[in-house]
């Protein structure tokens, strides 16, 4: 299967510092890669609604739940690109997330069997030298991995507070030149082991 990399943006801000990041390290990707941008800000998803227990799940036709899921789908790899917003992934890609739990229940999608091998991955900046402090942001990515078997590439961190301070985090902007590049070991929840 060619590589195709869906990058959703979980930012309320365009061409935020973690925007910035994510493009660098994609601009490191070989010729012929598939690269699909999706901003959460400009196509948003309504609030989910759980409906697990309650209701018939019908695949989404149109819309931008529609355009997510099917993205989502074509995607070998998905690159969560949030900022550290409280330690944690921002409201927009939560709520992306969140959507998850409805299509492990939509009819002819097979999500967790579609979604198992390929690879999540993680790009975020944050405003603390202390990068300790991503570590729900990355547990949070890390898990979702490993509940849907995928692999996990880790999550590509930088530092910045105002628009254009993680163009002076020379080694985020080192590490993101071989980001993609590394192999992605399959997701594992903390306590499984080897």
């Amino acid at each position: 299967m060619t590589r195709r990399f869906l990058f959703v943006l979980g930012s309320s801000r365009s061409d935020g510092n973690t925007e910035l990041l994510a493009r660098r390290a994609a601009e490191q990707l070989p010729e012929g890669v598939e690269q699909q941008w999706i901003d959460l800000a400009a196509q948003p998803l309504p609030d989910f609604e759980d409906l697990r227990h309650d209701s018939d799940h019908v695949r989404p036709t149109r819309g931008n739940v529609a355009l997510l899921l099917d993205a989502t789908l074509a995607a070998t790899d998905v690159v969560i690109v949030s900022p550290l917003y409280w330690y944690s992934v921002s409201a927009h890609v939560k709520r992306y997330l969140d959507y998850w739990s409805g299509w492990l229940r939509t009819p002819g999608v097979d999500f967790k069997a579609t979604m198992a091998g390929r690879t999540l991955w993680g790009v975020t900046a944050l405003a603390h030298e202390e990068q300790e402090v991503a570590d729900p942001l990355v547990g949070t990515l890390s898990n979702s991995a490993a509940y849907l078997r995928m692999r996990f590439g880790g999550v590509l961190l930088g530092n910045g507070s105002k628009p254009g301070d993680v163009l002076g985090d020379a080694e985020a902007l080192a590490r993101a030149k071989t980001f993609f590049a590394q192999d992605a070991p399959l997701a594992r929840f903390p306590y499984e082991t080897d």
